[in-house]
């Protein structure tokens, strides 16, 4: 009866926390996906709506002209493609030469191998803003603007990339190496066929990263390119802000197209995603 007694306000308590931290979580979730609502909501709005003062909630006539103008104003398809084929060749290349240095890194002995990797590391702690002015000179210098590999040569490569397949490379026990090492297999042998598929989720991580990251990419893509049939998607989209006005219900329109092929991939790989960040906090 006394452990009844002691033990009844405890599990009330641990009730209450529980509902106050799920009440919490509910009102974040909230305010994460209202601007998502507030988009959708917007892309069905004439444009009289969509800048009426006081604010309308719902559209008082749900609109589906807006979506079909986005294709009129747009080359749509051209910049989808581009930012698809820039996306995808950011995120092969990323996992390949990332995953390279990774393994070098975590698993070979070299001279400065440490003083190599802080250099790498510290590149983290430079804002990719300032990096934009040598690398435009560069790709200038290459005659590459107003091209589709202009998009793709800078993001081939990240250092954070290859930090987090490092802390991954450096938890497989040594013994797994040493045996492929007495069987003969060679080094890139043992990287490729052994190393890579131990290290999956790290690499299913890095792919939705950096796929996310070449799609939403801005900056760089409207300092390089002014040609709208190469432009990405996202720069696409600016050219509908005008200087005066916007028009606000396609720019909606557009960008909800825009994003719902990330939706889907982060959907597909929403399990590999979350268990590659959760174990690279766990491993090193």
């Amino acid at each position: 009866m006394r452990s009844r007694l002691v033990s009844g306000p405890s599990a009330r308590g641990t009730r209450l926390g529980s509902v106050g931290t799920h009440a919490v979580l509910a009102l974040g979730a909230v305010v994460m996906i209202f601007p998502f609502v507030w988009q959708v909501l917007t892309a069905f709005k004439s444009q009289a709506e969509a800048i009426a003062v006081p604010v309308t909630i719902l559209p008082a006539e749900w609109r589906w002209d807006t979506f079909r103008e986005v294709f009129t104003v747009l080359p749509f398809f051209d910049q989808l493609r581009n930012t698809a084929l820039v996306a995808v060749a950011r995120t092969l290349g990323q996992l390949l030469l990332c995953s390279l240095a990774a393994y070098a890194f975590a698993r070979l002995r070299f001279p400065g191998r440490n003083v190599v990797f802080a250099l790498f590391l510290s590149v983290l702690m430079v804002p990719s803003q300032l990096l934009i002015l040598p690398q435009y000179e560069i790709m200038a210098d290459l005659g590459l603007l107003n091209t589709i590999p202009v998009l793709i040569l800078p993001g081939l490569f990240s250092a954070f990339g290859t930090f987090l397949l490092r802390q991954f490379f450096m938890t497989i026990p040594n013994e797994i190496e040493e045996a492929a090492l007495l069987d003969g297999a060679s080094r890139l042998r043992i990287y490729w066929s052994i190393m890579l598929p131990l290290v999956r989720p790290a690499l299913a991580a890095l792919a939705v990263i950096t796929l996310m990251n070449a799609w939403n990419d801005l900056l760089w893509p409207l300092v390089v390119n002014t040609d709208p049939t190469v432009m990405p998607i996202s720069a696409g989209l600016t050219t509908l802000q005008g200087q005066f006005a916007t028009n606000y219900p396609v720019l909606m329109a557009g960008s909800l197209l825009a994003s719902l092929p990330m939706l889907v991939v982060y959907l597909v790989l929403q399990r590999q995603f979350v268990q590659g960040i959760a174990l690279s906090g766990t491993k090193g």
